[in-house]
């Protein structure tokens, strides 16, 4: 394949990829932008990301990997900062990185600035769904119209929306009469062979802790098994230290739980390496990262939420209706190991098969370079 300069619009991954700065901004998009960016640099490419500004200078090359800084993210006056330095620093961030492909994620005014400087320039763009509320009609958990509409921009106007799932794929053709395909997400294999880690975590819990997450619900568990050994692992979002506070209190009440608090991605390997199961409690998600991590390391998940039925369908965990369900099916896989260790080879088996090679050459075999690419007329945007 032809070697590209591709650029990664992720302004929260600069973390991710330095080991650097607040541990609150690190989620799973920026684990999915800088392990592309590495599986694309290892293919030849020339790799950049555009990020926030956090005093690292205006370009920083770490690993192979130029980050490029835009704009911090509480620079600017309240209501000018929009445009000058966001807007403004956005734009020269994406033609400092001078690419010929650009990737995008999550939804939000990004994607449409992205698209609006790659048609005016005839770049290629990428836009990747990080969870199906990408997809709905309105886009409800953008919190601006402003921000609704440049999103909506964008989306129409990607030379490529590539899907998580079947189901974001349906969903964008329902409502956005677009067609996606549907790209599997990356994972790193584990630095050491899982067995030869004692397993000390009964059940793991570990996202950014926000209310979406619903951590309460892993507390109410752990109330209810108290023989069950529960560690919960995340820190507070941006604005959100009292709920932290909140759940971190309860935690503290429950002689069954540890409370970890903000870990950084680097030692989030170890903690799914020590336990028997992971437990996933949100209300809403597209694919989550931290299924892969528990997958490709033999660890099988209990969940509300199954992209594609495939937990249910392959085998690789359990699947609740209710909290109920929940604990049962935590019981049942601590009980029956020779079930639990059957379980999680078939889904490390899965998560090496399908996550770990092959997929940052997807992106790119989507696009057709040979096709003349699209560009805006007489300056303005797209119509």
């Amino acid at each position: 394949m032809t070697a590209r300069k591709i650029c990664i619009v992720g302004t929260d991954s600069y973390g991710m990829l330095s080991g650097e700065g607040d541990l609150r901004y690190i989620g799973g998009e920026s684990v999915q932008h800088v392990l592309l960016a590495r599986a694309w640099r290892d293919l030849g490419h020339d790799v950049s990301i555009v990020v926030h500004d956090e005093g690292q200078g205006p370009k920083r090359v770490v690993d192979g990997i130029t980050a490029i800084a835009a704009h911090s993210r509480e620079g600017g006056i309240p209501g000018l900062r929009f445009f000058h330095p966001r807007a403004s620093k956005l734009v020269a961030a994406l033609s400092a990185a001078d690419a010929d492909v650009y990737y995008q994620s999550p939804a939000g005014v990004n994607t449409g600035f992205t698209a609006w400087y790659t048609r005016m320039t005839g770049r290629r763009f990428i836009f990747r769904v990080a969870s199906d509320s990408d997809c709905e009609k309105e886009h409800p958990r953008i919190r601006f119209l402003r921000d609704r509409m440049l999103f909506d921009f964008g989306l129409k106007r990607a030379d490529v929306v590539a899907a998580q799932t079947d189901h974001q794929a349906r969903l964008l053709r329902e409502n956005h009469g677009i067609e996606s395909p549907v790209i599997n997400m990356m994972v790193e294999p584990p630095e050491r062979s899982p067995s030869t880690v004692e397993k000390d975590i009964d059940v793991l819990w570990l996202s950014n802790l926000r209310a979406l997450k619903r951590p309460e619900l892993a507390l109410e568990l752990a109330r209810q098994l108290p023989d069950v050994k529960f560690t919960l692992a995340g820190g507070p979002m941006p604005g959100g230290e009292t709920y932290y506070d909140d759940v971190a209190a309860a935690a503290g009440r429950l002689p069954n739980v540890t409370m970890l608090g903000a870990v950084r991605y680097s030692d989030t390997g170890a903690l799914f390496d020590r336990a028997r199961i992971f437990l996933n409690t949100s209300s809403i998600e597209g694919f989550p990262n931290t299924f892969l991590q528990a997958w490709i390391r033999g660890v099988p998940v209990v969940s509300f939420f199954d992209p594609d039925g495939m937990v249910s369908r392959l085998q690789l965990g359990r699947i609740a209706t209710s909290l109920d369900d929940m604990r049962e099916g935590i019981r049942g896989l601590l009980d029956v190991s020779t079930l639990r260790e059957a379980i999680g080879r078939r889904a490390r088996e899965y998560a090496v098969r399908e996550y770990t090679t092959g997929v940052a050459s997807r992106y790119l075999e989507q696009l057709d370079f040979e096709r003349e690419p699209m560009r805006a007329a007489n300056g303005g945007f797209v119509p």
